[in-house]
């Protein structure tokens, strides 16, 4: 069986990284590792961790005319990824996240949007080629609303299969859940998204209340426990994460949501394909920074055995 290509829809950063010994409180001046300069933003780490594990992938997004822009677009090619739908903005700046990363391996991130913000609907409109003849379309909230909005009518439109990742959290439309097939979330998304205390309720009460917002399914990560797959009135699936020595989380989550994409573009059904995902996540957190972290198949192999 051919395997479709899939198509990334978002966002492009220049990750800032520092490593501390701990957080900063407030008002506190820490030393920190010297600086790096990383490729990374959802979309393009999305896009990556798919294309090394050998997906076809298509991105679309924007990057500013300056050094930034031009590291991530050689960066995301390098991985494989095509990236003709990406555009060159001489008007504005790429966009940046500024991370730092504690001795556990946890980490802060803060993004400035640059060019990210310019994503448009006609953008989208731009470059409906990208959705010829693909069948999974990945999405975040790393871009304009508006540009997210038209690209899952035009995935939805064009028969793909809508992957939404609603992080960085906001409150969307609801146009936007009923044209999502999956949606992905962390337990804080799904806790903000459906206004509850997950401690106080069942999974199988999430994935109705999800499955009420016209999404027919669900994957709930959490954390390094794995992530639970919902959909509707069916029996909750906890898929447990391999335990691992975590040196940087930073990606890991777009790890995951890459390799989700990447497993329902061959054709998996949803808990095949998380069950994929966990371990592609696992495997990020043992490796520095977002991109780099990221496996070949023959790597995740080694990794699993």
């Amino acid at each position: 069986m051919s395997v479709k290509p899939l198509v990334i829809v978002g966002s492009l950063n220049a990750d800032l990284v520092v490593q501390t010994e701990r957080f900063p409180r407030a008002g506190e001046t820490l030393h920190g590792s010297p600086l790096r300069i990383l490729p990374g933003g959802k979309s393009s780490n999305q896009a990556a961790a798919a294309a090394r594990l050998g997906g076809e992938v298509r991105l679309v997004g924007a990057v500013g005319d300056d050094d930034n822009g031009r590291m991530l677009v050689a960066a995301a090619r390098e991985s494989g990824v095509d990236t003709r739908g990406v555009a060159l903005r001489s008007d504005s700046v790429t966009g940046t996240a500024v991370i730092t990363v504690d001795a556990q391996g946890e980490n802060t991130i803060v993004i400035s949007a640059g060019a990210n913000g310019t994503l448009s609907a006609a953008d989208v409109e731009a470059n409906r080629v990208s959705f010829d003849g693909a069948s999974v379309l990945g999405l975040c909230l790393e871009v304009g609303i508006d540009a997210v909005l038209a690209a899952a009518r035009a995935g939805r439109e064009a028969g793909l299969t809508v992957l939404t990742n609603l992080s960085p959290y906001a409150a969307v439309p609801d146009d936007l859940l009923l044209a999502t097939d999956v949606v992905l979330l962390n337990e804080h998304e799904a806790a903000q998204l459906l206004g509850v205390d997950l401690d106080a309720v069942e999974w199988s009460d999430v994935g109705a209340a999800i499955a009420r917002l016209g999404v027919p399914h669900a994957v709930i990560t959490t954390g390094s426990a794995g992530c639970v797959v919902l959909s509707g009135d069916d029996s909750p699936v906890t898929v447990p994460s391999p335990r691992v020595g975590a040196v940087d989380t930073t990606g890991c989550g777009d790890a995951f949501m890459g390799a989700l994409a990447l497993r329902l573009a061959e054709g998996d059904a949803l808990v095949a394909a998380a069950t994929f995902a966990v371990r592609v996540g696992s495997f990020a957190a043992t490796r520095h920074g977002a991109q780099s972290s990221y496996p070949t198949p023959a790597e995740l192999e080694t990794f699993s055995a």
